[in-house]
C-alpha cells in the first residue's frame, strides 16, 4: 500500500478516536447518563483515548519518515480535526464515533507495524 493512504487512514482512524475520548470526558456530570456515569466506563474511555494518541504518535512518525514534511503537519493540525468535527461528529455523535473508531485504532497499529 502507498505510504500516503496508510498514514491518511491511521491518522485519521487515531485522532478521530482521541478526539472524540476527548470530548466525552469534558462532559459534565449531568449529561453523563447510564453507562457513562460509571467509573469503568469512564476509565475505559479514558483508556482508549491514550491507545488513539499513542496511535497517532505512531501514524505522524511514519508519515514524517515517508513522506514530506508538511503533509504530516497539516494533516494533523487541518485536516484530520476538520473531517472529525465536520463529518463524524455530526453524523454519529461521540460516543458511537468512539466506539466505531477503538477496534480500528488497534487495526491501525497493526497496519503501521506491518507497514513500517
Amino acid at each position: 500500500m502507498d505510504p500516503i493512504f496508510t498514514f491518511l487512514i491511521t491518522g485519521f482512524v487515531s485522532m478521530s478516536a482521541a478526539l472524540s475520548a476527548g470530548a466525552i470526558n469534558k462532559l459534565p456530570d449531568e449529561q453523563k447518563t447510564g453507562k457513562l456515569a460509571e467509573r469503568n466506563t469512564q476509565v475505559a474511555i479514558i483508556m482508549a483515548g491514550n491507545l488513539a494518541a499513542l496511535a497517532m504518535i505512531g501514524a505522524m512518525a511514519f508519515g514524517m519518515l515517508n513522506l514530506v514534511w508538511w503533509i504530516p503537519l497539516v494533516c494533523l493540525f487541518i485536516s484530520f480535526p476538520v473531517v472529525h468535527i465536520l463529518v463524524m461528529q455530526r453524523l454519529i455523535g461521540d460516543v458511537k464515533n468512539l466506539i466505531l473508531m477503538t477496534p480500528l485504532v488497534i487495526g491501525s497499529i497493526a497496519t503501521l507495524y506491518y507497514y513500517w
